[in-house]
């Protein structure tokens, strides 16, 4: 009989472990983030970027500010005009930042003291996206107004027009061999330039899937949210992998390549970071249900940065990315 009892005992302590682990895994936590509100109560940070010495840069919409998180404060810059869509951002060898700033009809740079360039478009009005820079300090970005993906280098523009009927230039990402990868938002393909000028535009495998954010990792492998499929694609070796979110977590926004060869992402409609790794898909809730990740960046410590058109500028520290 005892030793029943005890056989009994064991087996219930053995369920109650399980059970708690299962109770630990499955239960949904929120994760600590490290938040910073805007200073000025209007202000809609929109897109964040990350600087070689770790400096995080955000744009301002409906703001006349660029903003900048460095050494755990927030500072605001001061620019001239108010910002109308600048979603364009990224940052140079220098740790400058370059931004589309439609309404001064420029592409503009700005630096940590706050000195402000802008080099016009020579266009009557501007729509502009995304925008990267590339390894050879080249600044290219989607211009709606020029249909084309547009190279700023020493001053000089380049235009590279697209042939295709379809269009609606959107993302732009540059791979470490100069490649520019870019999406056409309405003509639902993946283009392709090569340091040599040479375009190529590329069909995405589900039909009006509205390619928006592209990114490229370390590998050369080329990742692109499909925005109105609710998916991540890959592309590599001429071949896209296609990864359905699940319908609880909608209007993907912002594609960034972390250093472990993780893929981040922002969760308009689902107030959360999304990551996929191993074809694998983790969500990350924010601290607030109300929250809007528009866009995301992952640092050289493989903290997640993201910009919270809400009102904040947050990061996912890297021990709780990974």
């Amino acid at each position: 009989m005892k030793t029943s009892a005890k056989l009994v005992s064991v087996v219930a302590v053995a369920l109650l472990a399980v059970a708690v682990a299962a109770v630990w895994i499955l239960w949904p936590r929120k994760v600590l983030m490290v938040e910073y509100p805007m200073a000025v109560a209007t202000d809609i940070p929109t897109t964040v970027a990350i600087g070689p010495k770790g400096e995080v840069w955000f744009t301002i919409d409906f703001g006349n500010a660029v903003g900048l998180v460095r050494g755990g404060k927030l500072q605001r810059l001061t620019k001239p005009g108010t910002n109308i869509e600048p979603i364009g951002l990224a940052v140079d060898a220098s740790g400058a930042a370059w931004f589309t700033d439609a309404a001064a009809l420029a592409i503009a740079r700005i630096t940590a003291d706050g000195q402000y360039t802008p080099f016009k478009l020579g266009t009557p009005i501007a729509r502009l996206a995304r925008l990267a820079v590339a390894p050879d300090g080249a600044v290219w970005f989607a211009e709606s107004t020029g249909y084309s993906f547009t190279r700023l280098k020493e001053g000089t523009l380049t235009r590279h027009t697209i042939e295709s009927l379809r269009g609606g230039p959107y993302g732009v990402a540059v791979a470490e061999d100069g490649t520019v990868w870019g999406t056409l938002q309405s003509g639902n393909q993946l283009v392709r330039i090569t340091a040599a000028g040479e375009m190529t535009e590329i069909e995405l495998p589900t039909r009006s899937s509205s390619p928006t954010d592209v990114a490229v990792d370390l590998n050369g492998t080329v990742w692109v949210v499909e925005f109105r499929a609710n998916k991540i694609a890959r592309f590599a070796d001429g071949k896209f992998t296609e990864y359905a979110l699940p319908e609880s977590k909608a209007a993907i926004s912002g594609i960034a390549a972390a250093p472990d060869g993780s893929i981040w992402f922002g969760i308009v409609r689902g107030a959360s970071l999304g990551r996929l790794r191993n074809g694998e898909m983790r969500f990350f809730a924010l601290p607030r249900d109300d929250a809007r990740p528009y866009s995301v960046a992952v640092d050289r410590q493989g903290n997640v940065w993201y910009a919270d058109i809400r009102g904040y500028v947050g990061m996912l520290p890297a021990p709780a990315a990974r």
